[in-house]
């Protein structure tokens, strides 16, 4: 097996080289690094990177997830084809620079991925941190809600599934906050699935982390109310609660039990769902 991109600019930087070995002479500022993945940034011509680098997951790693029922991460593939899925169904995200993948083996691939840096971006984690206290503007809060839900939605619809999917992992450019369309960008897909449709477990599992992530938000029923009208593309809440209230109940309680594991207290007790 092997698969290679290249954009021009990085067809252009690599002419010549084998793009593995390019890849991987590749250093900068390191921003996370475990025992089988770094990502690091990069500038070149002008323009800001970030890197992922995957080397085997050896043997013991790949079926110790196996054994536990979960679906191993070993290579830049499942990344590079969840932001391509996005993009082919309009769902904002990173923009693919560059990226290879080499080996049979699944526990023994080598593989890079190179993304365009988002600029001038903040987490919606770090926007809401103080919407309890400091209340935003009524029209900036109930437009970033809506495109989170009509963008959560679309993501879900079109088979894809996040795996981690909180609001730390949605980025919103600076200066489109005010508007009627913010610009959000849905990031960390590594272990993103891609299937015809979403299952139900792991439909719960990321509406839940969406959910868990903003209890803190201060978001009243009216907020949720009007995510789950974009999420669900319904605007009558009887039809809504009435074909979904079992998932929204199930997603509720997961909510709820992250909260209490990441916290070691109670959520708020309100629930609408």
């Amino acid at each position: 097996m092997r698969e290679i991109f290249l954009d021009p600019v990085f067809e252009r930087i690599w002419k010549g080289k084998d793009p593995f070995q390019a890849a991987f002479e590749l250093t900068g500022e390191s921003y996370r690094k475990v025992k089988s993945r770094h990502t690091f940034r990069i500038e070149r011509e002008g323009r800001g990177y970030f890197v992922k680098l995957h080397r085997g997951i050896g043997f013991r790693e790949y079926f110790k997830n196996l054994l536990q029922f979960k679906s191993p991460v070993t290579d830049a593939g499942q990344e590079y084809r969840a932001l391509l899925h996005l993009k082919a169904h309009g769902v904002e995200t990173m923009t693919p620079a560059a990226y290879g993948c080499r080996g049979s083996v699944p526990f023994a691939r080598t593989s890079f991925l190179v993304t365009e840096e988002l600029t001038d971006c903040i987490s919606l984690e770090d926007f809401c941190r103080n919407w309890k206290t400091e209340l935003p503007p009524f029209r900036v809060k109930r437009a970033l809600i809506r495109k989170l839900g009509d963008m959560a939605g679309k993501m879900h619809r079109s088979g894809l599934n996040h795996r981690d999917c909180y609001i730390c992992h949605f980025l919103l450019r600076k200066g489109t906050e005010n508007s009627a369309g913010p610009e959000l960008h849905v990031i960390d897909l590594h272990r993103a699935q891609i299937r015809s449709c979403v299952p139900y477990h792991y439909w719960v599992k990321d509406v839940a982390g969406l959910w868990f992530s903003a209890m803190d938000a201060g978001l009243t029923k009216h907020d949720i109310y009007s995510f789950l009208r974009a999420y669900f593309q319904q605007q009558r809440l009887a039809d809504l609660f009435g074909r979904n209230g079992k998932f929204l109940r199930a997603a509720d309680a997961a909510a709820r039990r992250l909260y209490r594991k990441d916290h070691r207290k109670d959520p708020p007790p309100e629930t609408v769902f």
